[in-house]
């Protein structure tokens, strides 16, 4: 009779708070290069929160920043280019955010997460497809419950007015995400993002990274004959 009793408040107990670890979390993009090669790139530092339950799916919500500042293709002078103006503008947006709208189970370890992301000043819809690797204390200290997550999911860059050097670079981006979440009971989500255009702030980051585009377009082979 007691267990009975205790049915209803586990049914309507709320999903555990969990925030991302971002030295663990890691997203890969590729993206196609002059027709030669998918270009590889990886963002660090992700930070977020996310509050899941393994049992229910759909009672997932995720709140995640991605810092492309730290954009790395393995070589600085692209690095820069990358966040040219005419490209991600990372002085005026530094951070692309997807927060979900809700979460479709596949089945116990697959799900479909629907959520908005907002990249370079746009906001679009965009499905993960998400694999849950594992939910379980971490061997190692402090010891923490962890769940561990693998996700994949595609997009045009276009989209979100990202358009430029279209003949050198690819439409469609392709993501993997590798991410750590950590049990935190004080776990927040991000503050809300306020990066706007301003007619006055620093220079230097798009000084170097308008240097380092036309570096880039300098260096890139070329075939006259």
């Amino acid at each position: 009779m007691l267990a009975l009793g205790l049915l209803p408040l586990a049914a309507a107990a709320a999903p555990e708070p969990y925030r991302l670890d971002p030295v663990h979390t890691r997203v890969l993009f590729a993206i196609e290069h002059a027709g030669f090669s998918q270009a590889l790139g990886t963002v660090s530092g992700s930070e977020g929160v996310l509050h899941f339950d393994p049992q229910d799916w759909s009672s997932a919500r995720l709140d995640v920043t991605v810092p492309l500042t730290r954009v790395d293709l393995g070589d600085a002078k692209w690095n820069q280019a990358t966040l040219a103006r005419n490209l991600l503008d990372g002085e005026r947006f530094p951070r692309a955010r997807f927060v979900s709208d809700r979460v479709e189970a596949v089945d116990a370890t697959h799900a479909r997460v629907h959520g908005q992301l907002t990249l370079h000043g746009v906001t679009r819809a965009v499905v993960l497809e998400v694999t849950l690797n594992a939910v379980k204390r971490h061997p190692l200290p402090p010891f923490r419950r962890t769940a561990g997550f693998s996700a994949t999911t595609a997009l045009s860059r276009a989209d979100f007015g990202i358009d430029a050097w279209k003949s050198v670079i690819g439409d469609r981006v392709e993501l993997r995400i590798e991410a750590e979440a950590v049990r935190d009971d004080n776990a927040s989500a991000p503050a809300p993002d306020t990066d706007t255009p301003a007619d006055a702030q620093d220079t230097s980051l798009q000084d170097a990274a308008d240097a380092a585009l036309k570096h880039a377009t300098q260096t890139e082979p070329r075939h006259d004959h």
